[in-house]
């Protein structure tokens, strides 16, 4: 009787601390914030993400805390660590939501899909953080390059949408021809982009807008827009573009004319074959100024005038 007795007893004490160590990895898994760390599969076809719980607040020692797991090995073999031993983050910058991440030369021996994964996953884990919407990245300094020759640019969670099988869509390329301000700010030139990268989900009209708040990639050429400008729509009906842009498009930290700012966009969109004029709006408002002086009410055509003869090109 007393061994069924004791039996009991431990049974009810071995319980006891099961249910205490049950609600112990409770009350763990409940602390801290819940990110996805990125990574590649082995296959190089998709990226896969993971959850990693921190109980960091502070977006610097967070951002050291992504890199690491980002460099880490992970458990499951079927994945490949995007940050491995031979590419390395040099420095970064964070500058109004631009976060840059300067990497050794090593990265440019990163090489076709493999590399826009690695790309995408950083970008993806990155863009997390909070106050970071866009990545820029550099190699010593020097802004990244395809493997053509041509600016990566600017980069958003957006520019790797993944699609229902988990896949990165399919990548497309094409020439643009965007127009960005002189030196002086009077004036727009030309810049031609070749086989410009963009994933199939972002129409080509919200692709040049985004591009064109981006900025230039070639020299010669200077800023337009605002780059804090969220855009809110891109449409096109019957030949005309409807641009809806948020209010920090109605403020300029450059030294721009209001009429190049409007055709920078105008004239770069109407180089697709289905625009042929543009309207843009604030918050859905046309009933307003640019810059006092030009009317967002007035749909907006090819203006050649404005044009610096030569452009500058890539």
């Amino acid at each position: 009787m007393k061994k069924a007795r004791l039996g009991f007893s431990c049974m009810i004490l071995i319980m006891g601390l099961c249910l205490c160590t049950a609600c112990a990895g409770r009350n763990t898994e409940q602390q801290g914030t819940a990110w996805q760390i990125y990574y590649v599969n082995n296959d190089e076809t998709k990226i896969v993400g993971r959850e990693y719980v921190s109980q960091t607040t502070d977006t610097e020692l967070l951002f050291e805390e992504m890199l690491d797991e980002l460099a880490r090995i992970p458990e499951k073999m079927e994945y490949e660590t995007p940050l491995a031993s031979e590419i390395s983050v040099r420095q970064h910058t964070m500058d109004n939501g631009l976060l840059t991440l300067d990497f050794d030369e090593s990265y440019k021996k990163l090489r076709g899909v493999r590399e826009i994964l690695i790309r995408a996953s950083i970008v993806r884990t990155m863009t997390q953080l909070p106050g970071v919407e866009r990545v820029a990245f550099t190699v010593k300094g020097e802004q990244l390059t395809d493997g053509t020759g041509a600016a990566v640019g600017i980069m958003t969670a957006d520019s790797f949408i993944e699609n229902a099988g988990n896949e990165i869509n399919a990548y497309e390329k094409v020439n643009l021809r965007l127009y960005f301000a002189n030196e002086t700010g009077d004036r727009l030139v030309e810049e031609n982009r070749r086989n410009v990268v963009y994933n199939s989900n972002i129409s080509l009209e919200k692709l040049v807008v985004e591009k064109l708040v981006e900025g230039p990639a070639a020299e010669g050429a200077y800023p337009t827009i605002n780059p804090m400008t969220k855009i809110i729509s891109v449409t096109v009906q019957d030949g005309t573009c409807y641009v809806n842009l948020n209010n920090d498009f109605l403020s300029q930290p450059y030294n721009v004319a209001s009429d190049v700012t409007i055709y920078s966009i105008t004239n770069s969109l109407v180089e697709l074959p289905n625009v042929n004029r543009v309207q843009i709006s604030i918050n859905g408002e046309t009933n307003l100024s640019y810059r006092e002086n030009m009317s967002l009410n007035t749909v907006y055509e090819r203006n050649l005038d404005i044009l610096v003869s030569g452009g500058s090109g890539q």
